[in-house]
């Protein structure tokens, strides 16, 4: 199956599972955000992508900059390990890590848990990839991908046992909404992938035909 299929199948379990009314709340809560977020902020293709450096999993720290010195960069923004279709999403990744270094390519994951949690999903899905923690969502907000949960989400959240506080190690209750770049080694985004619905992200194949496309130029 691919990621696509993947996902969709989690959702139609969740959504049967789910307590009363509450795949209607979240899937409204998608299409509000989805209405009303600044996409114009998030890099296109052909723009020049943030500059930055996070610590991975084990304390290092890495570089776009000198990522790119080695060829081209996958990066994608995810909100957590706590949320399964970012797991999902990751692992599909990994998969395709083969194909992707084939291509010309490295992956880098980011997302706002602390360096603790990153190396929780690192650990859990067997990631191989550089997972990097974003405390504040510093560099996710360079991206233009940074939105506040409302209350009443938090509050859904909360009763999911999910805390946005203690993961993230702050009170901000902000998420970077998931997105994946392709950036040339120029450091200009060749493929850009911006979703504010968290149950949709970019496919492996669009990635390394991204890559093949740089590598070609």
């Amino acid at each position: 199956m691919g990621l696509e299929q993947d996902l969709a199948e989690f959702n139609a379990k969740f959504e049967a599972s789910a307590p009363p009314g509450a795949a209607a709340f979240l899937n409204a809560k998608i299409e509000e955000l989805t209405s009303g977020f600044p996409f114009d902020r998030v890099p296109k293709p052909g723009d020049l992508a943030p500059e930055f450096s996070l610590p991975g999993v084990t304390g290092e720290t890495i570089s776009l900059l000198e990522t790119l010195a080695s060829g081209p960069v996958v990066l994608t923004f995810y909100r957590g390990a706590w949320c399964p279709y970012c797991n999902i999403q990751l692992a599909a990744y990994e998969h395709a890590l083969p194909a992707i270094a084939e291509a010309g390519g490295s992956l880098i994951a980011i997302s706002p848990q602390k360096p603790d949690g990153s190396l929780s999903i690192a650990e859990k899905n067997n990631l191989t990839f550089d997972v990097l923690s974003d405390t504040g969502n510093g560099v996710a907000r360079k991206f233009g991908l940074v939105y506040t949960l409302p209350d009443d989400l938090k509050a859904a959240y909360s009763s999911f046992g999910v805390d946005l506080g203690t993961i993230n190690g702050d009170d901000s209750w902000e998420l970077p909404i998931p997105a994946t770049f392709v950036i040339g080694r120029n450091g200009r985004v060749r493929l850009a992938h911006a979703e504010a619905d968290y149950r949709k992200r970019l496919s492996p194949d669009a990635i390394v035909d991204a890559l093949r496309a740089e590598e070609a130029v």
